[in-house]
């Protein structure tokens, strides 16, 4: 997966600062969109192993690709959460699509104030972001709402 946005692209490689602070908190162990040269994770997933096809379990990071298989990715977490994973996903606030209804609505969503400024970019990125959490065992009573 690429570092950087371009009309070739819907990659966006994690700023490693903002990484480096929801890993003190969550204490990462497997990546599962990654590629050699952007894996957060010692372990992760590559295109190549495809992260959609595999079992994810501990606590996840994911910084899955922008473009319309976005909806297969937000699925996988929140399956992976029933199934005893906790998925932390950074991803492009786009609160009007029905995958973010069907599952982002469903867990702990973190709106960054700001835009973010990704790796190999020069420019903040064109579009808010947020990080949504998927925690195995939380009702969805119990979801919570906050800006990070």
């Amino acid at each position: 997966m690429a570092v950087h946005f371009s009309s070739a692209t819907d990659l966006w490689a994690t700023p490693q600062d903002f990484f480096d602070r929801l890993n003190e908190e969550f204490r990462f162990e497997l990546d599962v969109c990654a590629t050699p040269d952007n894996a957060k994770c010692a372990r992760y997933f590559t295109e190549r192993e495809n992260g959609l096809l595999q079992t994810w379990k501990g606590v996840c990071w994911m910084n899955p690709p922008y473009g319309r298989e976005i909806a297969q990715w937000i699925q996988k977490a929140y399956e992976s959460a029933l199934g005893g994973a906790t998925v932390v996903c950074l991803i492009p606030s786009r609160t009007d699509t029905q995958w973010w209804h069907e599952y982002c609505m469903k867990g702990e969503i973190r709106f960054v104030r700001g835009r973010l400024k990704f790796g190999g970019v020069i420019d903040n990125a064109p579009f808010p972001s947020a990080v949504v959490v998927f925690r195995p065992g939380v009702p969805e009573s119990d979801r919570q709402l906050s800006i990070f």
